[in-house]
């Protein structure tokens, strides 16, 4: 049976370090905690919530966002927003101008809904979608680009110039612009793509990441009204998103201008950090540093190493989780792994250490080339 890393982690959760899935454990545990346990006092899980979301928290991430004059839509998660938006706005036959390495849950749920992506490669510099490239892979089925700033799970972010670019190619050119800013509040100058073609663009949100509430499950996207109303006809959540985590996100996203500048200030000296390691082992390398969200990936090519196999190593030897590349990138998958690190400096002294073990122990169980 093939090892099951996620099975294995989560059966010792208190004991992993879990550099794996992007997630922020940084954020104030009280900043949530009193809501949160007022609303179980009040048993509110009992009852169902106000379908259409929390008035505050819906300002709230207008606010957020600094996007007024669109319109919010709670889902449960920024993943089920992704997937209302491709169902809703792609059918058979269509394109969508994505990148490799990408999210490719987003990539799965183009395919669901008939169309397919065209994955431009960005595994050199500037790692990023361009928009020359851009308007270059343009075709006749056309119909969405997929903009995911920072990108996951390079780390790469996008110069303003550039999102206005891409932004007033997908208005010249009557497309869709999905921009999914799941990991913004990380980067040094976000830029939002509505801010410049707000017609043309959905926009996709979280509060998994910047305020760590990744097990609750909540986020949304934005878009003009008439945008908004197409895309609620594939709403699973009629009966509105799960009450605790919209207590948990209100209070999250009330306080975030207090504690989260500490956040990432930890996240930044963290991923340094990730980088002084990666330095002292010959052969691994950072394609993108510094990272413009709060994650990186290392590429192990030259070592001859499998990502599976450093992935398990770290896990099973050192008790720290990262993740192997394969599910991120179908043609360069195999040359790293993506390692996250909104996290205390304790998981990252325990990665300090792990890291160069497990290729030292990887590097002398591999077998030896023959003539």
């Amino acid at each position: 049976m093939p090892f099951d890393a996620f099975r294995y982690a989560h059966a010792r959760r208190n004991e992993v370090a879990w550099l794996s899935q992007n997630t922020n454990h940084l954020v104030p545990p009280d900043v949530v905690r009193g809501a949160l346990e007022e609303a179980i006092r009040e048993r509110r899980y009992e009852g169902y919530p106000y379908a259409p979301g929390d008035p505050e928290l819906l300002e709230l991430v207008v606010h957020d966002l600094g996007l007024s004059g669109l319109v919010p839509f709670l889902t449960a998660g920024g993943t089920e927003s992704l997937y209302m938006i491709t169902r809703a706005l792609l059918g058979a036959g269509d394109e969508v101008i994505a990148s490799d390495p990408s999210y490719l849950i987003i990539h799965r749920f183009v395919e669901l809904s008939g169309a397919r992506t065209k994955n431009l490669d960005i595994y050199a510099p500037p790692y990023r979608l361009t928009a020359d490239r851009v308007r270059e892979a343009i075709g006749p089925k056309t119909k969405m680009i997929l903009l995911i700033d920072p990108l996951n799970p390079l780390g790469s972010g996008y110069p303003r110039e550039e999102v206005r670019a891409l932004a007033e190619i997908a208005h010249d050119h009557r497309l869709l612009l999905l921009n999914d800013v799941t990991y913004r509040d990380f980067s040094d100058r976000p830029t939002l793509a509505a801010e410049f073609a707000p017609e043309s663009t959905v926009t996709v949100w979280s509060v998994s990441k910047n305020c760590g509430l990744a097990g609750l499950r909540i986020g949304g996207f934005l878009g003009p009204a008439d945008r908004v109303k197409a895309l609620a006809r594939f709403n699973t959540n009629d009966l509105g998103v799960n009450v605790l985590a919209q207590v948990a996100a209100t209070a999250a996203l009330r306080t975030k201008a207090r504690w989260f500048p500490e956040v990432k200030r930890q996240t930044r000296e963290n991923g340094a950090r990730v980088r002084a390691t990666v330095d002292a082992v010959p052969g691994a390398t950072l394609p993108v540093y510094p990272s413009q969200a709060n994650m990186m990936v290392i590429d192990i090519a030259r070592l001859g190493l499998s990502p599976e196999a450093v992935q398990q190593e770290l896990l099973e030897r050192h008790g720290v989780f990262v993740r192997a590349g394969n599910y991120l990138s179908p043609a360069h998958g195999q040359k790293f792994v993506r390692v996250s690190f909104s996290n205390p400096p304790a998981d990252l002294d325990r990665f300090a250490r792990a890291f160069p073990e497990a290729i030292r122990a990887l590097s002398a169980r591999a077998p030896t080339p023959t003539a």
